[in-house]
């Protein structure tokens, strides 16, 4: 039988993205954002308030690059959620990682990340039901070693999840299932 907990603000799984862009002064920011998800094939939407530095940026630039985190990265990944880039301005030097600029937005990609989606602002919504950032998939890299037969390679890419109960890291891992076709065994 089920026993009623406290009531959380997620749902678990949550993925963990990294959202990158540049502060008014050219250098990288990044941030650790798990209320992530997609609208439409080619839309993403981020529920940020305005108080975050990567919204301010997003605002700025009109760009940005959300980045799947990985497991090789778990550290970096956590670092940018507990480091506020409104406080430490170099906070994306500070980890390690490198980056390039993006050709289609300005805000840089993440060398060592497997999957980058490089995204044009759309729109921000801050009524009591907006969502927040939303912007349009300009296009959506991945690290070859991540690729089979084109496609991406879930076990390669090594995902992880955050777990707002425990406030845990899980790789995302071992497939169970061929969506759209074993729900049909029930027929």
């Amino acid at each position: 039988m089920k026993q009623p907990i406290h009531v959380t603000e997620a749902i678990f799984p949550m993925p963990v993205l990294l959202v990158a862009t540049y502060n008014e002064d050219g250098t990288p920011n990044v941030m650790n954002a798990a209320w992530g998800t997609m609208l439409q094939r080619d839309m993403v939407a981020l529920n940020l308030t305005e108080t975050h530095k990567t919204v301010q940026n997003i605002k700025a630039k009109k760009g940005f690059v959300v980045h799947i985190a990985d497991a090789k990265h778990v550290v970096e990944a956590d670092y940018f959620g507990v480091v506020s880039g409104n406080k430490v301005a170099d906070k994306f030097a500070k980890s390690g990682l490198t980056c390039e600029k993006s050709d289609l937005v300005d805000a840089p990609v993440i060398n060592e990340l497997p999957i980058a989606m490089e995204c044009e602002f759309v729109e921000f919504q801050n009524d009591a039901t907006g969502i927040g950032v939303i912007g349009r998939v300009l296009r959506t890299s991945v690290e070859e070693a991540c690729l089979q037969n084109g496609k991406v390679n879930v076990e390669a890419v090594e995902a992880i999840a955050f777990d707002p109960y425990t406030h845990g890291y899980y790789k995302v891992s071992g497939r169970v299932g061929d969506a759209f076709r074993d729900g049909l065994k029930i027929r």
